[in-house]
């Protein structure tokens, strides 16, 4: 590389004495010459040691590279050029602006010709070894796709082509791999080329062009594998062994979820937070992404001692539950409750204690009132008369044009926070969004529960559809959510599209390899077709975040919640429900306490 970088010089020095003077120069002259030549080489070879150009600093021909080299030459240039006009008068100017940059070039050249030469001898190599594989995506991702199989002597796939949905691309090549087609085209390209895998290599791909991949390859036979999100890489570098077989989880879609940490941080970091419902699925990820933030210390609260353990394991890396910061407690007894916030004094709460299970509370709606409307009354007041500054209700969908107990029963929840907000002038507020991918009991736990002993899948209606999130994107953007929130909001995660259940089912027995039929059971009691993130007399306002809305409700008194008088709720029978929670043993009921 030195000498090669040295004769650069002098076929510049060639170069420019051919076009310029056609080597008519006095004997002066070619004194001066020959020293500027010899000054380059010997300030480049010591430039080049210096910045470690010639120690491995950066892959040879690659952009940090010759970007490297070319600040070299340019500081070589500035700094002979100005000494030699001022130390020889009959120094030739065009040397110092000419030379250099026909230097830059044939050192730049020579690079290209070395990574040539060994991406050829890569792809010559590995003819007939990897998968044929087609790229869906000429975008960032499928040119590294592309440089790691080029450069790989053991690659998994042999590229055949590429497929992008963009028409401008149809004569684009991607380190010379050959555009095919758009979307349309895949499967048709796929039997020219004889291909066997599909690579999807869009890594914010939306749910419908996720999908519509998905059922191209089906159809043909093809095994599908993506370049997984951003989220999942280490430090957003794509290798080859990241790449994955297509799961449920990408039916999502990939949407780039960006949260203000600092913001986030300055509401955690230093407090003593409380999170009830420690060891449901919520409860679990959003304390163990608190406890990333440097809480003074983090209180994990919960009914359910097993769960406690696991979400105690999960997060300090042992289960003894032999501190204070593991509660066993029920939220329906207000006592055992405000016992807890006077001995442990939070100053921030994250409310994820629930029963939310819709089938189960269509059938004991009394359970859900006593869990989900008096454990949040006893919880919020308990906060309010401790001191809590920042307290946030994790609610659901469902409250928005709520048919079914669950809905009810969070509707009234929000209510009642934003009631206590507006008494205390304290940030107290909600934060709603829909299912989440894989919590415990969730619709992921039951196909593959039915898949196991072989079916049928049981879905309620062909076209049912439902929001859905990974749970530590919904914990993350519940962290955002409270710290951008106002006294009396409630906040609105945006959920992207909605994914259909019939979908999340036949793609999980496609991942099984076995061969279970689906059967239609219709909708359930207080089900709804499709889910809704705002109800019908409810607007919008945008927040600081692009994927939280803020909507108000309208507050509700404990005392009217306790009586009963609970308006615009007409499909949850108050009486009966009233009557349950004034049962005398409505504190110590059975019930799980955990989201």
């Amino acid at each position: 590389m030195i000498g090669w970088d040295a004769g650069s010089w002098l076929l510049a020095l060639l170069g420019f004495l051919l076009v310029r003077h056609e080597f008519s120069l006095s004997e002066r002259v070619w004194v001066i010459v020959g020293a500027y030549v010899v000054a380059a080489i010997a300030l480049q070879v010591i430039g080049g040691f210096w910045t470690h150009l010639y120690l491995g600093r950066s892959k040879v021909g690659s952009f940090d590279e010759v970007t490297s080299l070319g600040q070299l030459v340019i500081a070589i240039s500035v700094g002979l050029g100005a000494t030699f006009y001022i130390a020889a008068p009959l120094f030739s100017r065009g040397i110092a602006f000419v030379m250099p940059a026909l230097a830059f070039l044939f050192m730049a050249a020579g690079r290209w010709v070395f990574r040539m030469s060994r991406t050829r001898d890569h792809r010559r190599s590995g003819e007939t070894s990897g998968v044929p594989a087609l790229i869906y995506g000429a975008g960032d991702a499928g040119h590294q796709l592309a440089g790691l199989v080029d450069s790989s002597p053991d690659s998994p796939y042999a590229i055949v082509g590429f497929i992008d949905d963009d028409p401008k691309l149809r004569f684009l090549r991607v380190r010379g791999y050959r555009m095919l087609g758009q979307g349309s085209d895949l499967v048709g390209a796929a039997r020219v080329t004889g291909a066997q895998v599909v690579v999807l290599a869009v890594s914010q791909a939306s749910s419908q062009l996720i999908q519509k991949v998905s059922d191209h390859c089906t159809e043909a036979g093809l095994e599908l594998v993506v370049v997984p999100p951003l989220r999942e890489m280490i430090s957003g570098r794509l290798e080859l062994d990241t790449l994955r077989a297509f799961n449920v989880a990408d039916l999502l879609g990939r949407r780039p979820i960006e949260t203000d940490l600092s913001a986030i941080a300055e509401h955690i970091t230093g407090k003593v937070v409380l999170v009830t419902g420690a060891g449901g699925s919520i409860g679990s990820e959003l304390a163990r992404q608190v406890r990333q933030l440097d809480p003074a210390k983090l209180i994990l609260l919960d009914r359910d001692e097993s769960a406690l353990h696991a979400a105690q394991l999960s997060i300090d890396g042992n289960g003894l539950l032999d501190t204070d910061d593991t509660v066993l407690c029920d939220i329906r007894d207000k006592d055992a409750v405000c016992s807890v916030f006077s001995r442990l004094a939070p100053e921030v709460v994250f409310h994820a204690a629930a029963l939310k299970h819709l089938p189960m509370l269509e059938r004991f709606p009394e359970e859900g009132w006593k869990t989900n409307v008096l454990g949040t009354l006893n919880v919020l007041e308990c906060a309010a008369t401790n001191g809590v500054q920042h307290f946030v209700n994790i609610s659901t969908d469902k409250a928005a044009d709520a048919t079914s107990v669950l809905g009810q029963t969070k509707r009234v929840a929000e209510r009642l926070t934003a009631w206590y907000a507006a008494e205390s002038g304290l940030r107290f507020l909600s934060v709603r969004f829909g299912n989440v991918l894989g919590s415990r009991g969730s619709v992921l736990d039951t196909f593959r529960a039915q898949i196991e002993r072989g079916g049928p899948v049981t879905v309620t209606d062909p076209e049912v559809s439902r929001f859905f999130m990974t749970i530590p994107e919904a914990c993350e953007l519940v962290l955002q959510a409270s710290a951008i929130g106002h006294p009396g909001d409630v906040l609105v995660l945006d959920m992207g599209e909605p994914v259909r259940i019939i979908d999340v089912a036949r793609r999980l027995i496609e991942e099984s390899g076995k061969d279970v039929q689906v059967t239609f059971t219709g909708l359930r009691g207080g089900e709804k077709l499709h889910e809704v993130l705002l109800s019908t007399a409810e607007q919008g306002s945008p927040t600081g975040h692009p994927l939280i809305t803020q909507v108000s409700v309208p507050h509700v008194q404990p005392s009217d919640v306790l009586a009963g008088h609970v308006d615009h709720l007409d499909n949850v029978d108050f009486s009966r429900l009233h009557a349950a929670a004034a049962a005398p043993d409505h504190h110590n009921a059975s019930g799980r306490g955990s989201r």
